[in-house]
């Protein structure tokens, strides 16, 4: 087994009830939480089921952007933060 590690800028966008949705441009996939923290958690757990998908059938997928040029876009309610995950494949 190999161990990969993948570190991705995603948008944290904070909603008006408190919650946020949580976005990573370079990948076109998006998750949600209750909070800061579930969100954050589910973002990790999310990148991690994708790079096992993307590593098992050998798919394509973009490099990360730099989160500056992100940060640059954010709007009042939004923030860009890294979040990694760490794969396990042959």
């Amino acid at each position: 087994m190999k161990v990969y590690h993948f570190l991705y800028p995603a948008i944290f966008v904070k909603d008006e009830d408190e919650s946020y949705q949580v976005i990573f441009p370079d990948l076109d996939i998006f998750t949600d939480g209750k909070n800061l923290s579930e969100a954050y958690l589910y973002a990790k757990d999310l990148l991690r089921v994708y790079f096992s998908y993307a590593l098992k059938y050998e798919t394509e997928y973009n490099l990360p952007s730099k989160i500056e040029e992100l940060s640059q876009k954010c709007k009042a309610n939004e923030t860009a933060m890294f979040v990694d995950a760490v794969v396990e494949a042959q």
